[in-house]
């Protein structure tokens, strides 16, 4: 059974007979109805409804715990923390270090189940703490074979729509519940399908140029490298313009490196064959 421990995680427990309430109404996930024992994404949005911060959440008994990056907590309770005011909460910091995550069909059955990579067909489990033989580059290298995109490593904050991340597709985000912040433009874009931008699996016959290289298709720009593992990588693209240049055979570029492009297949996903002018 592989396993990696991750010691970027931290996480963040929002307890209180108002915590359900709260963070349904204030963040994408469904949290009414978040199963037991499953791991599910999220994302508090701006009023824009960008990715303000991405995270992992889960049932703690009554409570929830939210598994974001380091460099995200302490900015995200604060930021929760606005939007408390009267409400019977409690957001805190929780004393652990890092998270393990285990793959494989064997994976530990006493972790959460991370519902994105069940999504895509893998069975992963989180295990806050703990240690792990494994580097977490092979939890990375997991990701790319499964175009599980993540921020820092595959978007910037406030860059992205939950869409872009596939969010829509691995419950990152409801369509069904009330109001939560950027709602509106999220519901349009779902309704409209006016989602141009997708993550998408990269590969060439070499290793591939570092995180961040600029990807041209047809000699316009769609996007840039994420998480790169030797010569597989994810990156967010412009669907619309990969599409076209799919359809006409004109190269894609990650730098000046040929690459071959496909959207996940399990997303159900397919590239349009024209692009289309900027809405």
């Amino acid at each position: 059974m592989p396993a990696a421990l991750l010691p970027d995680r931290a996480l963040i427990r929002v307890s209180g007979t108002d915590a359900e309430h709260f963070l349904h109404n204030l963040v994408t996930t469904d949290i009414a109805n978040l199963p037991q024992g499953e791991a599910w994404p999220g994302a508090l949005l701006t009023p824009q409804g960008k990715v303000l911060f991405d995270f992992l959440v889960w049932r703690d008994g009554a409570a929830f715990i939210l598994d974001t990056s380091n460099d995200q907590r302490d900015a995200l309770i604060k930021r929760l923390s606005m939007y408390k005011l009267r409400a019977a909460v409690e957001i805190a910091p929780v004393d652990a270090t890092g998270m393990t995550v285990a793959w494989g069909e064997d994976a530990d059955t006493g972790g959460l189940i991370d519902h994105r990579f069940a999504c895509a067909g893998v069975r992963v489990t989180r295990k806050a703490g703990g240690s792990a033989e494994t580097g977490s580059q092979a939890y990375h290298a997991l990701r790319v074979l499964a175009g599980i995109a993540e921020s820092g490593s595959d978007f910037a904050l406030q860059d992205a729509f939950p869409h872009d991340i596939l969010f829509d597709l691995t419950g990152g985000v409801s369509f069904k519940k009330g109001c939560y912040v950027g709602q509106e433009v999220v519901s349009r874009m779902q309704h409209r399908g006016t989602a141009r931008r997708r993550v998408v699996l990269v590969t060439a016959e070499s290793d591939l140029p570092p995180s961040g290289t600029e990807i041209n298709a047809g000699g316009k720009p769609v996007g840039a490298l994420g998480t790169v593992a030797g010569n597989r990588a994810l990156a967010i693209v412009r669907i619309d313009r990969t599409g076209e240049a799919l359809a006409t055979g004109r190269p894609i570029l990650a730098g000046d490196t040929p690459v071959g492009v496909a959207l996940p297949g399990w997303s159900g996903l397919a590239f349009p064959r024209d692009a289309t002018e900027e809405v």
